[in-house]
């Protein structure tokens, strides 16, 4: 008896622990499992929608949050997530993706031809989503205060109309492109372009649309990879008040090919917005140059800077600030390129020639829009870019960026890498010989800006000395004494060493190896000798927005350059 009980306990023992086992392994199993069921369905759920996407003749970016308040233009329900066009602005849930494509036309960039040539369009309406504090164009009250898909908007002239205000009148009505016609390509231009080609005729210059005067078509190039990363929000923003054949990423296509775009538009009348850094616009301006090369210069156009960079020193120059964060509507940008005058900027060639009797390479030559420098600078940038290479996906901000200089600056002060640079140097101004008291550098300046921010060649302000000038074929040249002397003169509490104004530079480096940059780009360079000469002129727009206390000084030359333009003009 005793023995039947004992194996009684033991088998419900052994049920027990089985009992245990099975449901610890299906407590870890489990999750497991349905962890990797979810993630199957979701990267089988993404690649649904890439496929969408990839057919699609909507310009479609998905997102797990809008936002504002978004309604699906297909089934009318509110929505957290889903797609939105980038061109016209429409807006779906995941599962009415298919269903929007069949439903919705996007912008068509060129209007279909249909045997006759087109001088005018109709509205393109689009319901529901409208822009907040938009305006009805029939009663001029606020448009989407409704908690619904409701009223109209033209994906081209940006009108909204209440629900109740849309007539059929106003479905057939011709567009008139709202305020950006001035800067918009429309559709139906093209295809009249597209057929002279056809029948080889190249006077476009007659076919300006709605018999404007001042028709100023503007090309957008944006860096996606510039300083903090805004060039991607920025392509969809222009593409929605903007045809989008006028909107290029350079990180898909370079600028010499997006600049092509100018020979299909009248002469002297195109304007480029560059939204990146110095960098970006120094390579547009070089596309620029090739078009010269070619022959192409009655199609140049005026270039206006968006600065996304880290320095944006020319930017800064010309009057487009120091940096752009967002702080600024698109539509406001848009209107500052329109009223912005023309100007010219100085371009230069920087020709490195190394030394030696048995050199047989080629010298080195660049092209200068900003400085050229020798020294402590040109040593932190060159620090800065080897950590950059190493660990690009920390460089995506651009106080990051700022707070590596920072750090390499300091470590500079304590370090002088770059002492005695006037015993290892020779400097010629326009062939004259100059005397260098002791220094750690030498920068040689076209524009007012440097270092971020700081107007070199004045320093305090406090001494007179010849204005700085980006279009009078003169460089000034000055030297500093090292990091520290930098910074001091950063934040106005010392000048620089004033060197001279000169037409062509000449710096002959006798021994050793020395940090240089041009433009923000560095490099370690032997013994050589460094020419710089006058190349060309760019043309450029500057923007004479609100003053500075820095820009004060230097408003007189602005003002004269800007009189100079229009005589030249």
């Amino acid at each position: 008896m005793e023995g039947t009980e004992g194996s009684g306990s033991t088998a419900s023992s052994v049920v027990a622990d089985w009992s245990l086992v099975f449901w610890t392994l299906c407590a870890v199993i489990l999750p497991v499992l349905i962890t990797l069921w979810c993630s199957f369905q979701r990267s089988r759920r993404q690649v649904l929608i890439r496929d969408i996407f990839r057919k699609s003749k909507h310009d479609w970016h998905y997102t797990d949050l809008f936002g504002q308040p978004s309604y699906c233009c297909v089934c009318a329900q509110h929505i957290l997530q889903g797609a939105f066009c980038n061109c016209c602005g429409l807006r779906v849930s995941e599962g009415c993706l298919k269903k929007a494509d069949q439903l919705f036309l996007c912008k068509e960039i060129m209007m279909r031809s249909n045997g006759g040539a087109h001088s005018s369009m109709p509205h393109h309406w689009i319901r529901g989503n409208v822009p907040l504090c938009s305006c009805c164009m029939i009663c001029k009250q606020q448009c989407g205060t409704q908690p619904k898909l409701c009223d109209y908007r033209c994906v081209w002239c940006q009108y909204t109309v209440h629900d109740e205000c849309m007539m059929d009148c106003l479905k057939t009505e011709e567009c008139t492109f709202g305020e950006f016609r001035d800067l918009i390509i429309p559709p139906y231009y093209l295809s009249t372009i597209n057929q002279m080609r056809k029948d080889k005729r190249t006077h476009y210059e007659k076919v300006v649309p709605y018999c404007r005067k001042h028709w100023m078509p503007v090309i957008i190039l944006a860096n996606t990879r510039s300083g903090n990363n805004m060039g991607e929000t920025l392509l969809g923003e222009f593409k929605i008040l903007l045809n989008p054949v006028q909107v290029f990423d350079l990180s898909k296509i370079a600028p010499a090919k997006a600049l092509q775009l100018c020979t299909l538009l009248p002469c002297n009348a195109v304007r480029v917005l560059v939204c990146g850094g110095d960098g970006t616009v120094g390579w547009v301006l070089d596309a620029i140059d090739e078009m010269k090369i070619k022959g192409q210069e009655r199609y140049i156009p005026q270039v206006a800077i968006l600065p996304l960079g880290t320095g944006n020193d020319l930017s800064n120059t010309l009057g487009w600030g120091a940096g752009y964060a967002g702080e600024v509507p698109v539509e406001q940008i848009l209107r500052n390129v329109m009223e912005a005058d023309g100007v010219k900027l100085d371009r230069w060639k920087v020709q490195v020639t190394n030394k030696g009797y048995y050199n047989l390479r080629k010298p080195k030559v660049f092209t200068m829009n900003n400085y050229f420098s020798i020294g402590p600078d040109a040593l932190m940038a060159l620090n800065f870019h080897a950590h950059r290479e190493k660990t690009p996906s920390l460089f995506s901000s651009r106080i990051i960026n700022k707070a590596v200089y920072f750090f390499y600056g300091t470590k500079d002060c304590l370090v002088q890498e770059c002492k005695d640079l006037n015993k290892k140097v020779q400097l010629e101004l326009d062939g004259e010989r100059i005397e260098l008291p002791n220094l750690e550098g030498i920068i040689v300046l076209n524009i007012g800006y440097w270092g971020g921010g700081c107007r070199l060649w004045e320093g305090m302000g406090d001494e007179p000395y010849p204005l700085a000038r980006h279009d009078d074929g003169l460089l000034e040249v000055v030297g500093v004494h090292g990091s520290f002397h930098c910074a001091q003169i950063q934040v106005k509490l010392a000048n620089p060493v004033r060197l001279g104004q000169a037409h062509t530079v000449r710096l002959i480096l006798k021994s050793s190896k020395m940090p240089m940059q041009v433009d923000g780009e560095p490099w370690a360079q032997g013994p050589c000798t460094v020419t710089i000469t006058h190349k060309t002129h760019a043309l450029m727009l500057y923007h004479s927005g609100e003053q500075t206390d820095d820009d004060a000084s230097s408003m007189s030359e602005q003002d004269h350059v800007r009189e100079q333009t229009d005589e030249d003009v």
